[in-house]
């Protein structure tokens, strides 16, 4: 397993659903202190200050580091759980998946599903979130004793290298970000740099993006560049909706971000001979960049994703050159961007 596969296998190992990111962050902490300040805020964000902290360009790199996954809503009378999304949740991967019940104790369970043989008309129809349960295999007064209302669940799955420098875990969504901007640090580490760089791993992004919105107010960026995942071709995905595979980061042109700054990424891209390709939205972007933008009087913002394939699923897909490849297109920006008029 290479280093980008060993450091995501410690990142998305450690638990981080949205408004509890507090193991996940931890482990990115470790990855990150050796490379600058550290701080956090009131709502958990990490931050990681590099450069000079008295330089007037400052420079925010953002992604966040929470997950989908699911709530404890109550216990039926025979022990089962009672679910409620936390995230947009593909819930047609739910039904059979096995998951970790975070309560008073570490539990694992089931999440519940019929035999074809008794399901009535058709197959393909999947319950609502709210209507599907969990098997833990407890009664409902031991249940009681452990788990409480609010809990979090995650899917159980472990993370694992595949070939050809692929690696599928759950909550790659938004840990290749979070690997992106770790290895962008180790990149800039020995570096003298003329100006601020600011890295947010900020939380709640899978649920209205609130530590963004407050992580840019508090530091407030000159310039910022949101690093997401977006979607990769895969079959049933059509070609113009979709990235590809290991051709580099996907550089976003919308009108909700900064146009220039978009430029100047794809000019830094040819220049470096960093392989990249165009991701176009008629609107937001559904990223953070979209709150980074107008946070205070506005912030220049563009965004830089990694391809990625069945999103919100257990069994998400990245490729490790698409990382490096978006760190390194980061790092050119950071030591070679264009300045903007301050």
């Amino acid at each position: 397993m290479n280093h980008l596969q060993e450091l995501l296998f410690r990142l998305c190992s450690a638990p981080g659903m949205s408004g509890a990111e507090g193991a996940a962050v931890k482990a990115a902490e470790q990855e990150l202190k050796q490379y600058g300040t550290i701080s956090y805020d009131a709502l958990g964000n990490l931050v990681c200050e590099m450069g000079d902290s008295t330089a007037k360009r400052r420079i925010l790199l953002d992604a966040h580091i929470d997950q989908i996954g699911l709530l404890v809503a109550g216990i039926t009378e025979k022990g089962f759980l009672r679910l409620a999304a936390c995230g947009g949740v593909d819930r047609r991967a739910l039904p059979g998946t096995t998951v970790t019940v975070f309560g008073r104790e570490v539990l694992r369970g089931v999440v519940c599903c019929l035999p074809p043989h008794l399901v009535e008309g058709s197959e393909e129809k999947v319950e609502p979130v709210d209507k599907m349960f969990v098997d833990v295999g407890l009664t409902k007064e031991e249940a009681e004793k452990l788990i409480t209302p609010g809990d979090r669940i995650l899917w159980e799955a472990v993370p694992r290298a595949l070939l050809n420098n692929r690696f599928t875990a759950a909550g790659l969504d938004n840990r290749a970000g979070v690997c992106t901007l770790i290895r962008c640090a180790e990149l800039l580490a020995n570096e003298k740099l003329d100006c601020s760089v600011t890295i947010l791993l900020s939380t709640r992004e899978e649920v209205g993006g609130q530590g963004a919105k407050t992580g840019a107010f508090a530091h407030e960026p000159t310039e910022s560049i949101a690093v997401d995942v977006s979607f990769a071709g895969q079959p049933g995905v059509p070609e113009q909706k979709s990235g590809k595979l290991c051709a580099g980061p996907m550089i976003g042109v919308s009108p909700t971000l900064d146009q220039e700054m978009s430029n100047e990424l794809v000019r830094l891209a040819k220049e470096q001979q960093i392989p990249f390709q165009y991701e176009v939205m008629g609107g937001k972007t559904g990223t953070n960049a979209d709150s980074i933008g107008t946070a205070r009087s506005g912030v220049r913002c563009a965004l830089a994703s990694v391809p990625l394939r069945y999103m919100h699923t257990p069994v998400e897909i990245i490729d490790t050159e698409d990382i490096e490849n978006t760190a390194k297109l980061l790092a050119a920006y950071v030591k070679e961007g264009k300045t903007w008029q301050i």
